[in-house]
Order: structure tokens, then C-alpha cells, then sequence
């Protein structure tokens, strides 16, 4: 039988599929961390987020979605109650201010409901691309791709894009994966930055894409 000689253009599209299938068998669960039980907290938590761990969130939510359950509830709350809830997730009095105006445009333009598109997301006070996709692949089913810190270092390493800019890093991975696993791919990236493949330390010995891994930094095992 022939060898069928691959070209670099096919090892070049086969290398993404790899590291996709590697992280899929180290994490076959890529859940999301932020503790929601609707498209609006989900919300609320994602732009608690910035600059701020999943696991400080999760303490200030009950709290938080206790006092003001509802996007109508969170238009009239008074800043400085809203402040001092959500003070130890930091930048606070601008994460208020995105709040209530949130909640404000979601009362007054979309009845009180989360939209679940990328124009009308975006649309809202304090809503970028990377938290509207957050709701789209968490909240709504539909394929989005993340792009935080985390997955815009990793798929720097990995060479899966050479850009900083999460516009086009985005952009990069959907030309790489299928819509259907945008989600699931950038959440897996996502992780992986949070857990192995850390800024200061990574941690190769555990790295489940060390072998495919060309990143000239990485630490031998």
C-alpha cells in the first residue's frame, strides 16, 4: 500500500485537532466555574469576573442575587449598596456602574430577558465580546469562543494564533475548529491556563499537550 505523504497545510490543520482531543481526554467535563442558575446571574457573574477569581465570585453572589433578584431589581438598587456587596471582587465602583446600567438596558430594550445574540449582547453597558460569549456557549447552547487572559496565553504558547489582540485571537481559533466546538475548545483552553499552564510557572510535568506542544519555554519533563 502507499504512503500518502501529508503536506505541511495538513499537519499544520492536524495539530489543532490534537491538542482539541488531547484536552477533551484530560477534561471530559469542561464545566464552567462561575455558580449561576440563569442567563441574567451568569451575567452578573461574568462581569464580577474581571480581574477577579471564579471562586471570589461565587462567594459574593448568594448575597448579591439574594438582595437584588432580577434585572428590574438591580435598575434601582443605589450604588452604594451595590458597592459594598461587591467590594472584594475589586474595581467595584465600576463594576456597579456596569451593573445597573446593565440591568437598566436589559429592563427598558429587552423586557427584562438576557438576549441571547452577539449584536444585542454587545450592546449592553459593560458587555464585551469575551462576556458575550461567555453567555452564548454557557447560558444560550449557541458556539462562542472565549478569549481571557488564560485561553490568549495558552494559544499564544501553542501557536494556535501569534496575535494579542482577542478580536483576532477569536478569530484565529474559529478558523481552526468547527463552529460546534468553539465552546467546548475555548473552555478547555481556558482551563488548561487556569490549572497547568500557568504565566509564571507552567506546569509541563502535567501538561496532558506536552507532545505537541512548541512553545520554546516549556520546561522539560
Amino acid at each position: 500500500m502507499k504512503k500518502v505523504k501529508r503536506t505541511r497545510n495538513q499537519a499544520a490543520l492536524d495539530r489543532p485537532a490534537q491538542i482539541a482531543m488531547s484536552l477533551r481526554h484530560a477534561m471530559p467535563v469542561a464545566q464552567m466555574e462561575l455558580t449561576h442558575r440563569s442567563p441574567w446571574e451568569l451575567l452578573v457573574a461574568t462581569i464580577l469576573s474581571a480581574q477577579c477569581t471564579d471562586q471570589r465570585v461565587n462567594q459574593v453572589t448568594p448575597a448579591l442575587f439574594k438582595r437584588y433578584r432580577t434585572p428590574q431589581g438591580m435598575a434601582k438598587a443605589m450604588s452604594t449598596e451595590l458597592e459594598a456587596l461587591i467590594r472584594s471582587t475589586g474595581f467595584y465602583k465600576n463594576k456597579a456602574k456596569h451593573l445597573i446600567g446593565c440591568a437598566q438596558v436589559i429592563t427598558t430594550q429587552f423586557k427584562g430577558q438576557v438576549p441571547d445574540t452577539m449584536e444585542e449582547l454587545t450592546s449592553i453597558p459593560g458587555v464585551g465580546r469575551k462576556t458575550a460569549n461567555v453567555l452564548l456557549g454557557a447560558a444560550f447552547g449557541k458556539p462562542g469562543i472565549v478569549v481571557d487572559t488564560h485561553v490568549q496565553r495558552v494559544a499564544n504558547r501553542l501557536a494556535l494564533t501569534h496575535s494579542s489582540d482577542p478580536e483576532h485571537i477569536e478569530r484565529d481559533l474559529q478558523s481552526l475548529y468547527p463552529q460546534t466546538q468553539w465552546t467546548d475548545v475555548s473552555q478547555r483552553l481556558l482551563l488548561h491556563g487556569r490549572y497547568v499552564c500557568l504565566a509564571r510557572k507552567p506546569r509541563c510535568s502535567v501538561c496532558p499537550i506536552y507532545d505537541v506542544c512548541e512553545w520554546e519555554g516549556k520546561r522539560p519533563t
